[in-house]
């Protein structure tokens, strides 16, 4: 770094120290609602029939509060599941039992600087770390995973993740499918060689292009098999993959009835036949198996899309699941017949519009170039430093902006699904890309932006001051170094 960049850089993290934002803030005077003890372990667990498979994953325990807060899933390699109530205080006490430093992240949580798990604060192993945090979000499903710089895909793709699911009084009143009828379904390919195990990047080519697995696993296990009774479900989806994008579909033909995204509750249904699904984004359905017979069966697929770029199957044509090829994610059973078909409600929930007049840069949105520079992922020509801000990666508190990705397109293009930390945002616009589906309803934390497309986002930074990330959620990129500072100051 250049010694003019240094000493700017060195100033506005100054300004932001001195109000206490930059360093971690671990104070646990005041009583939690809901306290957790989560270790991050190494494991072996009976993923396919022979020998066991070595995992790392979390393991939870309450220490206070409503026991039932933290679900486990058996015979799993994801995490336990946290299901809290917006406003409730949460403390998790991280420890670190991993032979790595590790941190974590609460994917789309709206949490102060210390709290969102920046690699700066990563433990080494043997090491706690304490979260404490007021739950701040909108209902929906949100998760977590590791995010130590460089190690974060390794660490997710050995099992460290979960989900983080987050009730309201608006969303309670709305009557939503619940209990056993509300589903978290996690996506995630996987790679397994002779005795189990699990088998990573092998290649510096497989790294530049995002490791894809050769098979599809749900929620932690080899098994997609689902079984449902006749009735109406929520089906809470996570593309929890390292890189593989999926667009969904329904084997019959029917419409997906979309009720929430990665932020949250829609305002209205929305049906569309397919949808396409990035890395890291999330989306509800309202699924309806009333009005089919007992034994009948229907699946969750991936539907055919071309990627473009230098991603598209280099890794697939060795696994047999190509990127953008045809291939099933989960495949349904109706266990019971039902008593015909229902809908969602019409209304779901209130959702505030950021008007792009409002945004202090509505005339010259910050542009954010995304590009392969000698095999190198970059963001506007740079890659990740840890306490690096440039310039054009300075916002003011309470502040609106719009932000554009644009991904440059060429033979090395490739697509990148961009996560902004700290916030939600909405999506404006998108132009120049493939013509299909996207999930830009709503609040979103992620956008998946394809080679030689622009998406524009409007954000507010509201509450909480200091040094945030955003990068690409293709967490081999991410660990390459296609992953950003920006600094949130006083105004």
């Amino acid at each position: 770094m250049k010694r003019r960049q240094f000493l700017r850089m060195m100033t506005a993290l100054g300004a932001s120290s001195a109000t206490g934002m930059l360093l971690p803030k671990q104070s646990v005077a005041s009583e939690a609602d809901l306290e957790v003890v989560l270790a991050a372990v190494k494991d072996r667990i009976p993923v396919l029939p022979g020998q066991p498979t070595g995992v790392w994953r979390y393991q939870g325990e309450v220490i206070k509060g409503d026991p039932g807060q933290l679900q486990n899933l058996p015979n799993s390699w994801l995490g336990p599941t946290f299901r809290v109530q917006k406003g409730q205080r949460v403390r998790i006490r991280f420890r670190n039992r991993i032979p790595q430093e590790s941190i974590i992240h609460w994917h789309g949580l709206h949490v102060a600087p210390e709290n969102d798990g920046h690699p700066r604060l990563a433990v080494p192993s043997g090491e706690e770390y304490v979260y404490d945090f007021t739950v701040d979000n909108r209902a929906g499903s949100y998760w977590y995973h590791p995010h130590p710089h460089g190690l974060t895909g390794y660490q997710v793709y050995g099992g460290m993740a979960g989900l983080f699911l987050i009730t309201d009084k608006e969303e309670q009143g709305l009557g939503l499918p619940s209990g056993a009828y509300d589903l978290p379904l996690v996506i995630q390919d996987r790679s397994f060689d002779a005795q189990n195990q699990l088998v990573y990047v092998r290649s510096p080519m497989e790294r530049m292009n995002g490791f894809l697995g050769d098979r599809i696993m749900l929620n932690g296990r080899a098994d997609r098999k689902v079984s449902v009774k006749g009735g109406a479900y929520r089906l809470r989806l996570l593309n929890g993959s390292n890189s593989r994008i999926c667009r969904l579909a329904w084997s019959d033909g029917r419409m997906l009835q979309i009720i929430g995204t990665d932020g949250g509750l829609l305002e209205r249904p929305l049906q569309v036949p397919d949808i396409m699904l990035g890395p890291a984004e999330r989306v509800d359905l309202w699924a309806d198996f009333g009005d089919m017979r007992k034994d009948s069966r229907v699946s969750l697929l991936s539907i055919p899309f071309r990627s473009g770029g230098g991603h598209r199957g280099m890794m697939g044509r060795r696994s047999g699941l190509v990127l953008g090829s045809r291939y099933e994610l989960a495949r349904f059973r109706v266990v019971s017949r039902g008593t015909g078909p229902s809908r969602p409600p019409e209304h779901l929930a209130r959702v505030e519009k950021l008007v792009p007049k409002d945004a202090v840069n509505a005339e010259h949105p910050k542009r954010f170039l995304l590009e392969m520079r000698h095999m190198q992922p970059t963001i506007n020509g740079r890659t990740f430093r840890m306490s690096e801000v440039a310039p054009d990666e300075m916002v003011r508190l309470g502040q609106t902006e719009i932000w554009e990705f644009v991904n440059t397109g060429g033979m090395m293009s490739m697509p990148h699904p961009m996560h902004i930390h700290g916030l939600s945002f909405q999506v404006l616009g998108r132009s120049g890309g493939p013509g299909y589906r996207f999930l830009d309803e709503g609040w979103k934390d992620s956008v998946l932006v394809m080679p030689g497309e622009r998406v524009a986002v409007i954000m507010r930074f509201k509450d909480h001051k200091g040094m945030y990330l955003y990068h690409c959620h293709n967490l081999e990129h991410e660990d390459l170094g296609m992953m950003r500072n920006y600094l949130v100051r006083d105004q």
